[in-house]
C-alpha cells in the first residue's frame, strides 16, 4: 500500500496526494521549486518578501485582513516558509471545507496585488524580522556558517536578504522574480489527510490555465575553499559555533548512511555530543549534530551554545568526536539505537496529514519523485556499522573541518589551531 498518489494536470503541474480516511482535517499547499538560491545580488531577499506580500491582498479579497478572516471563518490555519531551494504556502483545514482553503491559496498566489504602498510598509516588518534574526545569534549562526561554506552565491546568502536589497524592491522586482520562476513545471500541489469528491477536476479549474515555463535552473553551485573559521565578533556572555565538514548532496546513495551518522553524532539526549559536551563536561546548554542538504552540495555538522570562557574546550571536544566516529567503528547497540531513533523521528513525523504531505511535496519538488516511507525505513534497518564508517572516513576524513562563531571574539588563528 502506498502512501501517495501522483497526477498531473495538462499543463505540467504535478498533484500529489496523501489520503488518511481516518483523518477530520486536511492539509492543501502548493510548493514551488524557488527560492532564494535563485535570486541575483541585486534580488537577495525577494523570494521571502514575496512570501509575505501574498497575505495582503488580491483582487477578490482586497485585503490581508479579507484573507485572514476567510480562513478564520473555516476555523483554518495557513503559514507560509521560504528555503533556498523551495517555498511553500499551505493551509490546513477542516476536510469539508478544503475548497475554500484551495480557492484561497490560489488566488494569493495568482492574483495578489503588490501594492506600492503595501511593499513599502512591509519593507519596515522585514526590516524588523532581519534586526530579530541578526540580535539571535542561535539562528543567525547558521547563516555564518553558510557563508563560511558557500561564500558569496546564492547558498551562502541570507534567506531574509540585505537591507538594502530589501528597501530596494519594487512591485517590477517581485512581478520579474515570480513571472520567472512560479511556473507550472516548478510547481507541485499537495493534498493530505480525508480527501473527498472530485479534487483534480477542482485543482483543473484553479490551475489549468496556468501556462509558461522556467527553462533552467539558479547558477551552477562553485565550491571553493574559503578559510576554515569564520568570526562573527558580537558582545554576549554565551558563544555560538557551527563546527562540521562538506557532506554528500540531497540524492546521494549514502544519505541514509549519512543520516545514522548524524544521529550517532548529535541526534536526541543521548548521541555521543549531548553525553559529552553538555552532561559529562558541562559546556553548552544545548548541542545537537545534524546533516543538510541541497541539490548539489551539504554538510555534516554541530551546533552548540557555550560558555565564552570555556570555548576552546567546547571546539576541541566537538572535534574529538568527529575524529573519534571517523576512527572507530560503532558498536552495535549503538548503532541499533540510532537506527531506532532515525526511524522514530520519522514515523512521528508523517503522522498529521500535514506532516505526511510536507514530506512527500519537499522529495517531490527538489528530487522529482516521493520515496515512500517502507523504503526510507527500509534503507535506514539496512545501515551497517561498517557503512557509517566508510561514510564517516570519506566526510570527516577527507574534508576539513570547518567553524563558524558569533561571540565576543576577533582572532580566527586562535581557533583554526583548534580544528588541526
Amino acid at each position: 500500500m502506498t502512501a501517495f498518489e501522483r497526477h498531473t494536470l495538462s499543463n505540467g503541474v504535478r498533484v500529489l496526494t496523501a489520503p488518511m480516511p481516518q483523518a477530520q482535517s486536511v492539509t492543501c499547499a502548493l510548493m514551488f521549486a524557488a527560492g532564494s538560491r535563485y535570486e541575483t545580488y541585486d534580488t537577495n531577499g525577494i523570494a521571502h518578501f514575496a512570501e509575505h506580500m501574498f497575505f495582503k491582498g488580491t483582487e477578490r479579497r482586497p485585503s490581508a485582513r479579507q484573507i485572514a478572516g476567510e480562513i478564520d471563518s473555516i476555523g483554518g490555519e495557513f503559514n507560509a516558509f521560504t528555503g533556498k531551494e523551495l517555498t511553500g504556502y499551505y493551509v490546513k483545514c477542516a476536510a469539508e471545507h478544503r475548497d475554500v482553503a484551495l480557492d484561497v491559496l490560489v488566488d494569493m498566489l495568482r492574483h495578489s496585488r503588490f501594492e506600492p504602498d503595501e511593499i513599502e510598509r512591509e519593507k519596515g516588518v522585514i526590516v524588523e524580522e532581519m534586526n530579530m534574526y541578526f540580535d539571535t545569534p542561535r539562528d543567525y549562526i547558521g547563516g555564518v556558517y553558510d557563508e563560511l561554506l558557500y561564500d558569496d552565491q546564492p547558498l551562502g546568502w541570507d534567506i531574509i536578504g540585505r537591507k538594502e536589497t530589501v528597501r530596494a524592491a519594487t512591485r517590477e522586482t517581485f512581478l520579474d522574480y515570480l513571472g520567472r520562476w512560479y511556473k507550472p513545471d516548478r510547481l507541485v500541489v499537495g493534498i493530505g489527510g480525508k480527501i473527498e469528491g472530485d479534487l483534480l477536476e477542482r485543482l483543473d479549474s484553479l490551475l489549468g490555465d496556468l501556462d509558461g515555463s522556467a527553462p533552467g535552473g539558479p547558477a551552477p553551485l562553485e565550491v571553493h575553499e574559503n578559510g576554515a573559521v569564520k568570526v562573527h565578533t558580537k558582545a554576549s556572555d554565551q558563544a555560538h559555533i557551527c563546527l562540521g565538514v562538506r557532506s554528500y548532496p540531497l540524492e546521494h546513495p549514502d544519505r541514509y548512511v549519512l543520516q545514522v551518522l548524524a544521529t550517532v553524532l548529535g541526534g536526541g539526549m543521548s548521541s555521543r555530543l549531548f553525553s559529552e559536551v553538555r552532561e559529562r563536561r558541562g559546556l553548552a546548554y544545548y548541542v545537537f549534530g545534524t546533516n543538510h542538504s541541497y541539490v548539489e552540495a551539504g554538510s555534516l555538522y554541530s551546533q552548540a551554545g557555550v560558555d565564552i570562557n570555556r570555548i576552546d574546550e567546547a571546539v576541541t571536544t566537538i572535534v574529538e568526536q568527529f575524529r573519534r566516529i571517523a576512527e572507530e567503528p560503532i558498536p552495535e547497540d549503538e548503532l541499533e539505537k540510532a537506527r531506532n531513533f532515525a526511524k522514530g523521528r520519522f514515523v512521528l513525523q508523517l503522522e498529521s496529514p500535514q506532516g505526511l504531505i510536507m514530506y512527500g511535496l519537499r522529495r517531490e519538488t527538489l528530487e522529482g519523485r516521493t520515496t515512500e516511507p517502507e523504503e526510507v525505513l527500509a534503507a535506514l534497518d539496512a545501515v551497517t556499522a561498517e557503512d557509517v564508517q566508510r561514510v564517516a572516513q570519506d566526510v570527516i576524513a577527507a574534508h576539513d573541518l570547518k567553524l563558524a562563531l558569533i561571540g565576543p571574539f576577533d582572532d580566527a588563528e586562535r581557533f583554526e589551531k583548534l580544528l588541526s
